[in-house]
């Protein structure tokens, strides 16, 4: 406070209990205690003015308004549940801004709060004045506070941004309040002309949490609520800066400016005074975004003053702004404080809730206790101040009237910056502790958030009543308690809790929490007229409009809603913070989904909606959150029944009656049956989220279509149009399942002119004969009438695995923009032409040179198919047209707008007769027509026709020829072109036209004709010829936008040719100028025909013949056979595009290129666009050949060298006198007679062009293709499965040749060669072969790939397709290798399964059969027969003769049939045997069909065989006589005790395992006493079902049958010590094979253990041990996880350092580090010469190993390594325990390596895996640096690809090594290589909790991480930084540096080169850095670069010297 001279005020008397008048001696006034009863407008306003910010005590800290009649004069910073009876409005947030409610007393307050009220009130006056009275007697005891009833006008305040609105601003202030800032009190009204105040302008300006110092320009009273008030603010500078000066502003100050105006090198400030100026340079505007405005604040330290110009310079740096001090000033006065103004401040005093300062000298201030250093001031808060004690504050608000002075000591406000909050309104915490508790005012606790807990404080009335008497004694500092949060002070950084139990358990707490759906109880508020205010039980209010009130229309409201009721109502949405609910019964009660968003809506969803709108063309629905759909009503169509042509006035016309949308008959008015508010069940049918476009259907279940008869994008449909509108044309479709189409009207041409042409001609009943199919919008198609699409449907890609790079496609224009130009294809579907790729000029502007909708050709530069991008171009030289098309295509667009104006000129009756409906035919081109100068004109001649009378002629000057016609006069003339729409003829009297118009009229009309074939003739197509320019018609039709030549050729007899200039492209582009009479070089592309118009059609070359150069160039001729030099223009996939002599085009195909297809997988991988071949003409352009349109050419060596060619007919022929016959007719692939020169059974070899889901296509040469079936392209299923992916296009593909077509020039080819070939004659026709030819090629034996077809009934078993159109057979005996009881599980239709042939047999009626097998025994021994037939009998298998059953033979079948009298079973596919009734069991079967159902597996007994009748009887009885079936009684007498069984587990029990022997159906019991030497505690993890295992004999009990097994492998090792039998291989050369290479790997530095483990895992395993070693070999390779790139760039920091001890220093430590490296080498190497000397091959020669080295982790793993080799996983577990035992505890690095192997160990084989894993690795923690052991694990989890539990762990790591720089960068690492985002925030957090002397470290290497993996342009914003902020570290540079020239790109490096030599640094520093230059120069440079810079380093050496 300033010093005042007024004396404070006395102390009142404490005893007194009456309510006496006491004195304000700042106003001088009588100041009454405020009473309920004294709450008027008038009384509040006065003691606004008279207590200016006098402190009352009935205002605690944190006001909450509800109980308390003086806490409502403090405002909410955000509002939440209020219980009052007030204004409705306060619901949408009028009551936030400063307002307060007036409320009773409740019980409590009035019996018992009474006293304590009365005794705060006298306590008030013991503070003294704190505002307007010099400090003279006692101190105060409390501190300066802003409150709503003190604020008054002109009060100076600091505050936040906490919202950002259309129209105002709402501010965050001191004490809990805000204010608004209306956006004119934004700015001052300087840049009322320049900007333009708006929602726009103020979110580019302000954002949420900025801070800015405002002024108090008003206080508004609500008059509905008399104690409501609103604060208006004023961020004008004017306000602020009122009383400053230039002579109060100093170095060092810190100023808020406007920016006035934008210059080039920096911006003209303003300070909302007209005095003095400021200007802030460019280069040191820091942290205020990319972009500046005016208008836009900015705050600046003042650098310097220019007094004589009036004008501050500042400068824009935070860190220095937000440590700048204001200096004491001479003379300085309080009106030129400015809230936020930092100052050095003195302890004065310390008051009850804060502390007294004063500052500069003259001023007092004060802080409360939220303002204080420490978030969490506890009841000991005072400790920490002492007076005289110096503080850096800022100023926090300034009332000048009173004098007062708030200040702050936050560190976060002190340093310029918003406190962070990290709670959320509503949020709820369980465990907040009590940091204080305040007596009479509430608790101050500590929130535990995440990541940082918060400060919050709960006031009085937050609390239960019955709580309040008890707070101090109920909570206690320490205590937990459960709290909910309410509201947030953003400039404190507190957050406002509550403890009351209704707030805990309220579901709605805030406006947020109401969501749209959710259905509440609520009490009736208020009713109006219009609308309904109820309040949801947590205090929210909404609004229930009139009509959601009930399902009817209701008059009376407050009928139906009574004030005091509770009913339930849905929430129909919320905006911003007004909540509509509704109480219709239907909705409220609707069960079905909802609504809310537009991407909630999904085409088939069915939901609730209410009608908002009828009109007549449909209904609108709107939906929950203001979601909005149309539901269509479709109206009647008048079409002509012919739809092919514009219809006459005499055709037929038929009445459609589609169906609606709305479900009502037609003719029905949607408005007779629906009603604005009606609840109406609705179907989605589309839904376009980003146009916010909903259609509706109130039909629920559509009709469907069939999939077949669905349209696709891409196909072509008719349509008739229905009615035209402004912006598209609507047609009734013919199309299944679809009525309507649109047609935008941009899309009705090519030509953009002649789209518009259109529309005005284009009239109801049209038809269009084919119409794109674009996009299918619901049940709308989105068609187009573009000819240039409509001819490349089948070219036009719907995604992005339809394009191909260097492919031109057409499109159109969907959006353009500065970026480029958006092409759109089929669907949503769309590419990018950037701005630098949309035009050849870059100066283009493409915002003029396209228009949206415009057809244009692309070509795909580039395709990115992991973000579905496609990069195009639209650049003329790569997307020029390469026919005339786009010509042709506009004069039949021509042709029929002439077509529609005489129709619709008929249709109103205009008079227009036959005659001149036919006019046009009276002009034929060339011909001779005669009339009558009409006019003469200085450009040339009007003539008119008598036959004619509205038909003009005209004769430009030049065609005149010299000639001077008077008017009046007759003359013949030449017709040149003929436009009917305009209906003028182009005529000319030039000579040479003349004259040839006359020979032709000489000879009769035969003759003419011949002679017109003739000059033709002399042309062909793609020819380039010379001609002359005779018209040029800029405008050919009104608003057309083309340019079209008439040109004439005068080497053909002056025929009359047509050019266009302009192209799909270049439509609005500037063309280039021809004049009459210019001499141009065209190809010839269309002969006249009536797709032409009958006129001629050319294309125009690029390059135009000049005078000299026509002269000069002849008529270009080539031949089949002649060498060309050809440019590659497009490289597609199976082609190359070539053009060579004057514009002519030609292709290269794919098997052209190579003499032998089999040499490259691409032969086009060596050539580039632009590239020049030499290539040889192989066939002439033919336009009958649909695959012949162009020139082909090949560049096969062979061919170029002249060794043999094809003709035009593919034949051969000589050239030059030179026979080309080198080479046989079988490289081509046709020979002379035209047929395909294959053979069945050829190896052939093509490149795939197409990928089905059935075949795959093959080109094997320019006009032979094959096809491969997926069925023969491979046998195994996994690769069937497979087939499309993979086959690719362009893709190498060979096979054998199975069938010739020869009229389609198509082969059919298999992968699997050809056992025997058919027997045919070359004169035998081998096209059209017929199914059963093709099984001439499938043998027995053969294994093939099928897919099953059809799974049959009963037994009947599969239905295998195993070719196109070949079908096999699969008994059910042939399913499976074994019996099972139910073969046909695991297969299903559809299934690829690998089969083979058993019998391929035919019958006599020609029909084919196959029978296959699904056995995979019988295809691994097809090769020998007797081998599978012995086998499976061996096996119990079926056999497949009847010769090999005999009598008591077991057997085994399926149940085939079952009658009555017993049952048929199938033994095999042919063999099946009969069991009788009385045989079917030892008792009687009552029902057989039960007992024995179709397809039961039994066992039974041969009892009789009549191979002759090839019949079997068999018994399944079990007889109990003397012979027992074999089956019955198991032969033990080849079980020995002490022979080694192999066998697999059967069953697990508690008491052992029960093991099948091998071979036999013996099962063996392995006592769990006998399973292992060490004690099992749970058998069942240890081993499974299915499980191959070895085990010993012990025991043989043949009375019982029963044998006992032993696996203890002391067992093993028994057998080991006798030998091995001599059947199994021998251990010696496994042994010799591991020696030698362990030797190998040994001898190469660096081998890893898991590459020895793979080489090992390739050796063969002992036949004992063979299941167990398919045990994966460990994995222990060390991976050093330490050596990550940070050392590496860290050395070269080293190298330059600041001075000289630094560097050696340095250099020492480098050379200790290489010491031990060394070391560490010396020893490996070691270790390796060790194991060379003698590899172990014995665990007794590792133990010896280890005991001489027994501190070498290599060896100790070498060790684990081989154990593992021998299937031992829990040995390798022992030996590491042994290790970790054994090695001296000193060795930690190779203790550490121990460790990572144990982890590699029990990641593979663990059980489980994760928990085995955990246990190690909480070992490793207790006894290793705990990072290492993280970082290890962490490196396993990456190598293993485990992405899930490497993030998760990274996670625990940056918590519990949060100070570690290395943790911090592998998370960095692996979100780099994740490709996530989010590394910005990472690194955030990571400079937050890292130290300062760390940051440079984790910076540069987060920014090398960014160049190698990440974005280069976030590593250069790191370095650029940190440079910034250390600017002569020549360490950073080099690295920065090192780091742009490996990214390669020279203008970035020079540049920044050019930056670091300009630093001003020590000679030493600079010699380094120009060396740096000077060696990049060197290795890329040139000698003038290498020269530049020893130049600069000359003048930098000069200017240092000087």
């Amino acid at each position: 406070m300033a010093p005042n001279s007024k004396k404070s005020q006395k102390k009142k008397n404490s005893n007194n209990k009456e309510n006496k008048p006491r004195m304000d001696k700042s106003s001088k006034k009588i100041s009454k205690p405020k009473r309920e009863e004294q709450h008027d407008a008038a009384t509040a306003k006065k003691k606004s003015e008279a207590l200016a910010l006098q402190l009352e005590d009935e205002v605690p800290d944190f006001p909450r308004g509800r109980n308390f009649q003086k806490l409502r004069s403090m405002s909410r910073e955000v509002p939440t549940k209020r219980k009052d009876d007030g204004d409705d409005r306060e619901v949408f947030g009028y009551d936030e801004f400063g307002s307060y409610k007036r409320k009773k007393l409740n019980k409590w307050n009035r019996k018992k709060g009474k006293n304590t009220l009365r005794k705060r009130d006298e306590a008030a006056d013991d503070w003294g004045t704190l505002f307007g009275d010099t400090v003279t007697g006692k101190l105060p005891k409390r501190v300066n506070k802003i409150t709503l009833g003190n604020i008054t006008p002109g009060t100076k305040l600091w505050g936040a941004v906490a919202e950002v609105n259309e129209k105002d601003l709402v501010i965050s202030l001191p004490g809990g309040l805000r204010g608004l800032v209306h956006c004119s009190d934004v700015v001052d009204p300087i840049f009322d002309n320049e900007i333009e105040v708006g929602e726009s302008f103020l979110s580019s300006v302000f954002s949420v949490g900025q801070l800015v110092s405002c002024v108090v320009v008003r206080l508004d009273h609500d008059n509905k609520d008399k104690g409501s008030r609103k604060i208006w603010l004023s961020l004008r500078l004017s306000l602020l800066h009122k009383n400053m000066n230039l002579d109060v502003v100093q170095e060092g100050m810190v100023l808020d400016a406007y920016v006035k105006s934008i210059e080039d090198h920096g911006y003209i400030l303003h300070f909302g005074l007209p005095s003095f100026t400021g200007f802030l340079p460019k280069n040191s505007l820091t942290g205020q975004g990319n972009e500046v405005k005016i208008g836009q604040f900015i705050q600046g330290l003042v650098k310097s003053v220019d007094n004589v110009r009036k004008v501050v310079y500042l400068s824009s740096d935070p860190d220095t702004m937000s440590k700048s001090v204001t200096k004491d000033l001479k003379g300085i006065s309080i009106d030129i404080l400015v809230p936020g103004m930092m100052v050095n401040a003195r302890v004065k005093s310390i008051l009850e809730n804060g502390v007294m300062l004063s500052f500069l000298t003259y001023f007092t201030g004060t802080v409360d206790l939220f303002h204080l250093q420490t978030s969490y001031p506890t009841k000991n808060w005072k400790d920490l101040y002492s007076e005289s004690q110096k503080v850096i504050a800022r100023i926090l608000f300034i009332d000048p009237s009173s004098r007062a002075v708030g200040l702050t000591l936050n560190p976060h406000l002190v340093h310029n910056k918003i406190p962070p909050f990290h709670v959320n309104i509503g949020d709820i915490y369980d465990e907040s502790k009590v940091v204080r508790v305040d007596r009479g005012a509430g608790l101050f606790l500590e929130v535990p958030s995440i990541p940082e807990s918060a400060p919050a404080f709960v006031s009085i009335v937050d609390f239960d009543e019955g709580e309040i008497q008890k707070l101090e004694k109920k909570y206690k500092e320490g205590n937990h308690v459960r709290v909910r949060i309410q509201g947030l002070r953003l400039l404190e950084g507190l957050a406002i809790g509550s403890l009351k139990a209704s707030a805990l358990e309220e579901s709605v707490f805030t406006h947020s929490d109401a969501m749209p759906g959710m259905v509440v109880k609520a009490k009736i508020v208020r009713v109006d007229d219009d609308h309904a205010i109820v309040q949801i039980p947590g205090g929210v209010k909404a609004l229930c409009p009139l009509n959601h009130m009930s399902e009817l229309d209701i008059t009376k409201p407050r009928k139906k809603f009574k004030v005091g009721a509770e009913l339930v109502f849905r929430v129909l949405g919320r905006k911003k913070k007004m909540v509509t609910v509704t109480h219709k019964k239907t909705l409220v009660k609707s069960k079905l989904p909802i609504i809310s968003s537009f991407t909630d809506a999904t085409e088939g969803l069915i939901t609730h909606g209410w009608i908002t709108k009828i009109e007549a063309h449909g209904c609108f629905v709107r939906f929950y959150n203001g979601v909005q759909g149309f539901a269509p009503r479709q109206v009647l169509l008048l079409i002509c029944s012919t739809n092919l042509k514009p219809p006459s006035c005499d055709q037929n016309w038929l009445l459609l009656l589609p169906e609606s949308e709305l479900g009502l008959e037609p003719g029905v008015d949607p408005g007779a049956v629906y009603n604005v508010g009606q609840v109406v069940k609705c179907r989605v049918i589309s839904s376009i989220s980003a146009l916010r476009r909903i259609n509706l259907s109130f039909i629920i279940k559509p009709k469907r279509v069939a999939e077949e008869d669905k349209v696709r994008l891409g196909s072509l449909v008719s349509g008739v149009i229905d009615r035209i509108t402004t912006n598209a044309v609507v047609v009734y479709v013919n199309a299944s399942g679809f009525s309507w189409g649109t047609i935008s009207l941009e899309h009705l041409a090519d030509h953009l002119g002649q789209a518009n042409l259109m529309k005005s001609v284009l009239k109801p009943g049209y038809s269009f004969d084919q119409l794109l199919i674009l996009d299918i919008k619901g049940s709308n198609l989105i068609l187009s009438a573009k000819s240039s699409l409509i001819k490349s449907a089948q070219q036009i890609p719907s995604d992005i695995s339809q394009m191909h790079l260097n492919s031109v496609v057409h499109g159109y224009i969907c959006n353009i923009n500065e970026a480029g130009c958006f092409v759109r294809f089929l669907g949503s579907f769309t590419g990018l032409a950037p701005s630098k790729k949309a035009a050849d000029d870059q100066k283009t502007n493409i915002l003029e040179a396209y228009q949206i909708g415009q057809s244009v050709r692309s070509n795909v530069s580039e395709i990115n198919t992991e973000r579905g991008r496609v990069t195009l171009s639209l650049k003329q030289t790569l997307c020029s047209s390469t026919d005339a098309s786009f010509l042709q295509d506009y004069f039949i667009m021509d042709e029929k707008a002439w077509i529609f104006t005489v129709f619709i000129s008929k249709l109103q009756n205009m008079g227009y007769g036959a005659s001149d409906l036919k006019w046009d035919e009276g002009f034929s081109f060339g011909a001779v027509a005669e009339g009558k100068v009409e006019d003469v004109k200085d450009v040339g001649i009007v003539v008119s026709f008598e036959k004619y009378n509205d038909v003009f002629g005209f004769i430009t000057t030049y065609q005149l020829a010299g000639t001077t016609l008077a008017k009046g006069s007759v003359v013949k003339a030449v017709v040149l072109d003929v436009a009917k729409t305009e209906r003028l003829v182009d005529l000319t009297l030039k000579p040479e036209f003349v004259k040839r118009s006359e020979e032709r009229s000489s000879i009769s009309h035969s003759t003419k004709k011949k002679r017109r074939r003739e000059s033709l003739k002399d042309l062909v197509l793609h020819q380039t010829v010379n001609a002359v320019v005779e018209i040029v018609k800029e405008n050919y039709l009104a608003s057309v936008h083309i340019f079209i030549q008439v040109v004439s050729i005068p080497e053909n007899n002056y025929i009359i040719g047509y050019a266009s200039i302009s192209d799909y492209n270049t439509q609005r582009f500037p063309q280039k100028k021809f004049l009459n009479g210019q001499s141009v070089v065209a190809t010839v592309m269309a002969f006249p025909s009536p797709e032409t118009s009958g006129r001629l059609l050319l294309l125009l070359n690029d390059a135009n013949e000049t005078s000299s150069s026509k002269r000069a160039k002849k008529r270009s001729i080539y031949n089949v056979g002649s060498l060309v030099e050809a440019e590659i223009t497009e490289i597609r996939s199976l082609e190359l595009k070539v053009k060579f002599g004057i514009g002519l085009h030609g292709r290269v195909h794919i098997s052209e290129v190579h003499d032998d297809v089999n040499d490259l997988e691409n032969p086009f991988s060596c050539y580039k666009i632009g590239q020049t071949v030499t290539a040889r003409i192989v066939a002439k352009p033919n336009e009958k050949d649909s695959y012949r349109k162009g020139w082909e050419l090949s560049v096969k060596p062979k061919i170029i060298a002249g060794k043999f060619f094809l003709q035009h007919s593919v034949q051969y022929h000589f050239v030059s006198e030179v026979v080309f016959t080198d080479i046989s007719s079988s490289d081509i692939g046709e020979n002379e007679s035209g047929n395909l020169d294959f053979e069945i059974g050829q190896c052939v070899a093509g490149y795939v062009y197409k990928v089905e889901s059935e075949w795959v296509w093959l080109a094997i040469s320019r006009n032979v293709s094959a096809q491969l079936h997926v069925l023969d392209s491979a046998f195994e299923p996994r690769e069937l499965q497979d087939f499309q992916n993979r086959f690719h296009v362009g893709q190498l593909v060979s096979g054998y040749v199975v069938s010739i077509n020869l009229d389609k020039k198509l082969m059919r080819l298999i992968q699997r060669p050809l056992s025997t070939l058919p027997c045919r004659t070359s004169d035998e026709p081998q096209n059209n072969v017929v199914h059963a030819e093709l099984t001439m090629y499938i043998h027995e034996g053969d294994i093939l790939g099928g897919r099953i077809s059809k799974i049959l009934s009963g037994v009947g078993g599969l239905l295998v397709q195993i070719g196109p159109y070949i079908y096999g057979k699969v008994h059910f005996t042939e399913l499976t290798d074994t019996w099972v009881p139910d073969p046909l599980s695991g297969y299903h239709e559809g299934q690829f399964v690998k089969c083979v042939v058993l019998e391929v047999s035919q019958t006599v009626r020609g029909t084919v059969h196959v029978d296959l097998s699904l056995c995979s025994s019988r295809g691994m021994l097809s090769q020998d027969s007797e081998d599978v037939q012995s086998t499976g009998h061996d096996n119990g298998k079926c056999v497949e003769m009847i010769e090999d059953i005999h009598p008591d033979m077991v057997v085994k079948g399926y149940v085939k049939n079952v009658t009555p009298k017993g049952c048929f079973i199938s033994l095999s596919r042919k063999i099946d045997a009969k069991i009788l009734l009385c045989n079917l069991s030892n008792e009687f079967v009552k029902d057989p069909e039960k007992e024995f159902p179709v397809g039961k597996l039994v066992v039974g007994r041969v009892i009789s065989v009549e191979p002759l009748l090839n019949r079997v009887e068999v018994t399944l009885r079990t007889s109990s006589g003397p012979r027992k079936s074999n089956f019955e009684i198991l032969d033990l007498s080849k079980f020995q005790v002490g022979d080694v069984i192999s066998g697999r587990i059967k069953r697990i029990e508690p008491y052992g395992l029960f093991i099948t022997v091998d071979d036999t159906n013996m099962v063996g019991l392995c006592h769990i006493s006998e399973v292992s030497d060490d004690t099992i505690e749970n058998i069942e993890t240890e081993y499974r079902v299915g499980q191959h295992v070895n085990a010993r004999v012990l025991k043989v009990d043949e009375v019982k049958q029963r044998i006992s097994l032993g696996m203890k492998n002391s067992y093993m090792r028994d057998e080991d010590a006798h030998g091995i039998p001599s059947d199994q291989q021998s251990d010696e050369p496994l042994a010799d094979r591991m020696t030698s290479m362990d030797l190998m790997t040994s001898s190469v530095p660096g081998t890893s253990d898991m590459e020895i483990l793979d080489e090992i895992d390739q050796l063969p395993i002992l036949p004992q041990a063979e299941e167990r070693a398919s045990i994966p070999p460990l994995d222990v390779s060390l991976d050093d996880l330490d050596k990550i790139d940070i050392n590496n760039t860290n050395r070269q920091s080293e190298e330059h350092s600041n001075d000289e001890g630094t560097i050696d220093e340095k250099k020492k430590r480098r050379e200790k580090k290489k010491a031990k490296e060394e070391r560490e080498k010396q020893i490996r190497a070691a270790e390796e010469r060790l194991l060379e000397e003698d590899v172990p091959r014995t665990a007794d020669e590792f133990e010896k190993l280890v005991r001489s080295s027994p501190n070498s982790s290599f060896i100790w793993i070498k060790y684990m390594d081989f154990v593992i080799s021998l299937a031992d996983v829990e040995k390798a577990r022992s030996i590491a325990e042994r290790a970790l035992r054994t090695i001296n505890i000193r060795e930690e690095d190779e203790k550490l390596n121990i460790w990572k192997a144990f982890f590699n160990l029990e990641n593979k084989f663990g059980n489980p895996k994760e928990e085995a894993l955990m246990k190690v690795f909480q070992r490793a923690l207790q006894y290793n640096d705990p990072k290492k052991v993280y970082l290890a694990l962490l490196g396993l989890y990456e190598r293993t690809e485990q992405q899930n539990l490497a993030d998760e762990l990274l996670n625990k790591m940056t918590k519990k090594f949060k100070h570690s720089c290395k943790v911090w960068l592998r998370r960095v690492q692996s979100l780099l290589k994740q490709n996530q985002d989010g590394v910005q925030p990472v690194i955030n957090r990571a400079l937050l909790s890292l130290p300062r002397r760390k940051h440079i470290k984790f910076i540069s290497q987060a920014a090398i991480q960014e160049f190698k993996i990440g974005v280069p342009d976030r590593g250069r914003s790191l370095f650029e930084g940190i440079l910034r902020e250390y600017p002569k570290r020549t360490d950073l540079w080099s690295v920065y540096l090192d780091q742009e020239i490996q990214h390669k790109d020279a203008d970035v490096i020079r540049a920044l080169f050019e930056r670091a030599i300009t630093l001003s640094l020590p000679p030493k520093k600079m010699k380094f850095l120009f060396k740096k230059y000077l060696d990049y120069e060197k290795s890329q440079g040139d000698e003038e670069r290498i020269e530049s810079v020893k130049q600069k380093a000359m003048e930098y050496v000069e200017n240092t010297l000087a």
